[in-house]
């Protein structure tokens, strides 16, 4: 049986997203991109599921 993760590291959602990991450390400070979770050991986690509802807003309609 295969599990999709609920959530994944920052170089994990970097690889998902095409972007390098400075670039998603940079959005954070900047307070744009991905939603993201700061677990209390300041481990950083993107939820599947928020990173594929951004994706999905980003899409540009050519109609």
């Amino acid at each position: 049986m295969n599990v999709e993760p609920l959530a994944v590291n920052e170089s994990q959602a970097a690889i998902m997203l095409g972007l390098s990991i400075k670039t998603l450390q940079a959005w954070r400070f900047q307070r744009k991109g991905p939603p993201y979770v700061k677990l209390e050991s300041k481990s950083i986690r993107y939820c599947v599921d928020d990173l594929k509802s951004w994706i999905a807003d980003q899409k540009i309609s050519m109609n």
